[in-house]
């Protein structure tokens, strides 16, 4: 396993620069709306760190971007770093309490917002009086706000990095949990290049004549590692798109504009695609390679989009907290329908509720310890002696690992279901359901049958041609039954026309629970 050595003084804006000079006239960032070498995001970069500074921004000072990947999300972000100020990531489609909630607990300065995004900020703003400035990306600017292109106008393109302790916090970013307030995890600028390492490059294999796209937008860390670090660590180039992943053609026009050689994506977003009946009218070519993430990825769904596209997906688990994957597939060495086997530099344990380690496989709770381990949750002090427990880290999932070493995703802690006092898990359960011709979609929870007993029930969204109706409901329990233990199978199906999701897309059963 190779593990750089990090300075005890480090700027992680030397992700960027350590392409400089010799690839300074290579294109790093691909868009629609402009494409820039590292050269020119460099230049920009420094502007931007200039442009802070004459605001009163200082070390240790909370920069906030509410924007679409754009050019600016990334001139922001790393200009934060390199005066040593702290980059807060916001989701973009959060709503107006949500940002009051994070700008509050950050005690954020300044932020940067796209004019889109805006009038959700002002309708807050006097909530938030330790917001001294915000700042405009377009023309749509307001009284007491300043445009990003005039602000940085003028401004000198060479600035010093701020000679910042590698452990000094770099990056806060909020979880997309599903219950209670969002928490707040802070990495240190020493994370940014470990994690790029340990998976990027030892596990992914990036590449310098790599070009990265991901359907994770750069506010979560699968996307600002997979499409921007990771690549760049390596010299190699991202692509972009401002617009919503979601809608399944933006994603295979992009492939089909910028040609990717490596495509980060969710497992619901594979299955959307896997539903396009033009899909083999796209040319996949370009990719060698498909990474998934965020949530576990069903076997059905790798085994579709390897017959559809010839692609294998690498499919593993990471959490916010870690920073990026921890547990992987990898290239020449994939079980689908598990995690894969845990990272080099990465340990993991399985524990039962008394904190003892479950026998070999039995489920149990997943702990995970490395290098690039958050410390903390910002404060949420209980949450925290939860969550880290000295060098290890509790992360809330059910594992069980085979006889060869692949780990097996069982659900969270809290969706796990005991059937007749034995375990069960949804994730089992959707697996088998998508297998079937109808099933688009599925959400499996715990529901009590009238006796005080858990018994599984599915709440199921149809592929197109397919109606809602007793005998498919009846057609899909058969199956299950005939292609599992019969304890597993659901005792209801729900159709439903769409799941409820959160804004990465992972499926937020405790609203199906309601």
């Amino acid at each position: 396993m190779h593990l750089p050595a990090i300075p005890t003084y480090y700027n992680a804006v030397e992700i960027l620069e350590r392409n400089l000079p010799e690839r300074a006239g290579k294109v790093a960032l691909y868009s629609a709306a402009r494409c820039l070498s590292f050269g020119e995001v460099a230049a920009e970069v420094n502007q931007v760190g200039h442009a802070l500074k004459a605001l009163g921004i200082r070390f240790g000072d909370y920069v906030a971007i509410l924007a679409p990947d754009s050019p600016e999300w990334v001139t922001v972000f790393f200009a934060t770093l390199k005066i040593g100020a702290v980059h807060v990531g916001l989701n973009t489609l959060l709503k107006p309490q949500e940002y009051a909630y994070m700008l509050r607990d950050s005690r954020t300065r300044a932020l940067v917002v796209h004019q889109a995004l805006l009038p959700a900020i002002l309708e807050i703003r006097e909530q938030l009086p330790q917001l001294e400035h915000v700042i405009v990306i377009g023309d749509d600017v307001p009284e007491g706000s300043l445009r990003y292109a005039d602000w940085i106008s003028g401004q000198p393109t060479e600035l010093a990095a701020e000679a910042t302790h590698r452990d000094d916090i770099c990056t806060l970013n909020y979880s997309s949990g599903t219950t209670g307030d969002p928490k707040g995890i802070p990495h240190a600028h020493k994370d940014l290049p470990l994690t790029a390492q340990l998976w990027g490059v030892n596990v992914l294999g990036l590449r310098e004549d790599d070009r990265t796209f991901a359907t994770a937008k750069l506010f979560f860390t699968f996307g600002t590692g997979g499409n921007l670090l990771f690549p760049w660590y390596v010299g190699a180039s991202c692509i972009l798109l401002a617009g919503p992943p979601r809608v399944a053609a933006n994603v295979l026009n992009t492939i089909q504009q910028f040609q990717p050689t490596i495509l980060y994506n969710a497992p619901t977003s594979y299955a959307a695609l896997l539903a396009m009946e033009n899909l083999g009218d796209y040319d996949f070519s370009s990719l060698r390679l498909c990474v998934s993430a965020g949530e576990s990825l069903p076997a059905p769904i790798w085994q579709g989009w390897k017959e559809r596209t010839g692609l294998d997906i690498i499919d593993g688990i990471g959490c916010t907290e870690i920073y990026h994957i921890f547990i992987s597939n990898r290239p020449g060495d994939m079980r689908p329908g598990s995690s894969g086997k845990p990272v080099p530099g990465f340990e993991v344990k399985l524990m039962d509720d008394a904190e003892q380690e479950v026998a070999a496989g039995d489920i149990g709770n997943l702990w995970v310890k490395g290098p690039t381990t958050a410390l903390f949750y910002l404060h949420q002090y209980e949450k925290s002696r939860r969550t880290f427990r000295g060098e290890w880290l509790v992360t809330g999932d059910k594992y069980r690992v085979d006889e060869d070493g692949y780990y097996w995703h069982c659900g969270r802690s809290d969706d796990m279901l005991k059937v007749g006092g034995i375990w069960v898990a949804p994730t089992e359960v959707e697996s088998t359901l998508l297998r079937h011709n109808a099933v688009l979609e599925c959400a499996v929870i715990g529901m009590n049958d009238g006796a005080g007993l858990t018994k599984p029930r599915a709440y199921v969204t149809l592929q197109p041609g397919y109606e809602p109706t007793d005998t498919l409901a009846e057609e899909l329990i058969a199956f299950c039954r005939e292609h599992m233990a019969d304890y597993k199978r659901p005792r209801w199906i729900e159709f439903m026309a769409e799941l409820p999701k959160t804004a990465t897309g992972k499926i937020q059963r405790y609203r199906l629970r309601g």
